[in-house]
């Protein structure tokens, strides 16, 4: 199947919360990786969500120009090529990107979906995130609006992050402290200057004690069910229950009952980045310790060029991704719920 269209994409997300399951978005950082994330995908038979952060853009640019807008888009037109050959449904979303990143990255990206659109096509990327989390509240809802207009033109769905995720990612850092539970205030205020679908669709990163990174259980404290009392306190405000699409950050590490409680509670899409890269990484340590022989040049030898071959390696670390990508969709119960 092809790259999803913007309506298929409504309508994977509209199942995902009727359903209470949740996509795993998959960041992926080069051609190999998205091979990995899409096979894992079709071996689940579940739709998903490939993105692309700012830093895995830049390194897609090469490390020559290390142009984050080239990188991004170049991976993306592979993808729409490639994603024909698998059984699934595939969204491209562009995950955090802050504020003095916006104009090297969501905005170009933006309007190159703009121009599609405008010729009679689908836009390039299905979604994009605004991470608004080190901005006051007043002007991450203010840019916003900015970019939800633009993106509801241009057929994308806007992704926002209104208060902090813990940890760091791609630069962006906040400290593990009480600054990590959005409040039903946040929430109303985020339903007033972005409204509720009627100003153009977007996905909310609420924030219950999310972490990115890796940690060891009892290290972060989540609190899955504050996801519910911010849509029970938008619902009585303006009367429309279950408000908003959830997004789940920093869930590597997570319990399973943790995440069976944020599907309860709304969330429809979880970022999976630090597991996959360990699933991807571990398979190529392993073979240059076993190999190491084969892979280097020792005591004047000449090495094993079977062993050192980036294909052999390279297709072990495709197989421990893609197995990881299939264990998330079982996780949040997006295998086998493909679209038909």
């Amino acid at each position: 199947m092809p790259i999803a269209t913007p309506e298929v994409y409504n309508e994977m997300l509209d199942r995902a919360k009727a359903g209470k399951f949740a996509y795993p978005a998959i960041n992926v950082t080069s051609s190999q990786t998205l091979n990995a994330a899409l096979r894992g995908f079709a071996e689940a038979e579940s739709d998903g969500i490939v993105q692309i952060s700012t830093g895995g853009a830049e390194f897609l640019g090469g490390q020559y120009s290390k142009d984050m807008v080239t990188g991004a888009v170049a991976l993306a037109e592979y993808a729409h090529v490639l994603a024909e050959k698998y059984p699934v449904n595939i969204a491209l979303h562009t995950d955090h990107c802050p504020k003095d990143k916006l104009d090297g990255y969501v905005r170009p990206l933006i309007a190159i979906s703009e121009e599609r659109v405008k010729a009679g096509r689908n836009p390039l990327f299905q979604s994009h995130m605004w991470d608004g989390s080190a901005e006051t509240l007043a002007d991450n809802l203010s840019i916003a609006q900015e970019l939800l207009e633009r993106a509801r033109a241009a057929k994308i769905i806007l992704e926002v992050e209104i208060t902090p995720t813990g940890g760091e990612e791609d630069g962006v850092s906040h400290e593990i402290n009480d600054e990590l539970y959005t409040t039903v205030d946040d929430a109303i205020r985020t339903a007033e200057a972005l409204g509720l679908g009627e100003k153009g669709r977007y996905l909310l990163a609420a924030s219950f004690g999310n972490v990115h990174g890796v940690y060891k259980p009892g290290n972060v404290v989540l609190r899955p069910e504050l996801l519910k009392e911010l849509s029970e306190g938008v619902a009585a405000k303006f009367g429309k229950a279950a408000p908003f699409d959830f997004v789940f950050h920093g869930g590597s590490g997570s319990t399973e009952q943790e995440i069976q409680t944020a599907l309860e509670n709304g969330v429809v899409k979880m970022n999976i980045d630090t597991d996959t890269q360990y699933a991807f990484t571990r398979p190529v340590a392993g073979h240059m310790f076993q190999n190491y022989d084969g892979v280097l040049k020792v005591d004047g030898e000449v090495g094993n060029k079977k062993a050192y071959d980036p294909r052999t390696w390279g297709k072990l670390a495709e197989a421990g991704m893609a197995a990881r990508v299939v264990e998330a969709t079982q996780h949040l119960r997006s295998a086998g719920n493909k679209l038909k």
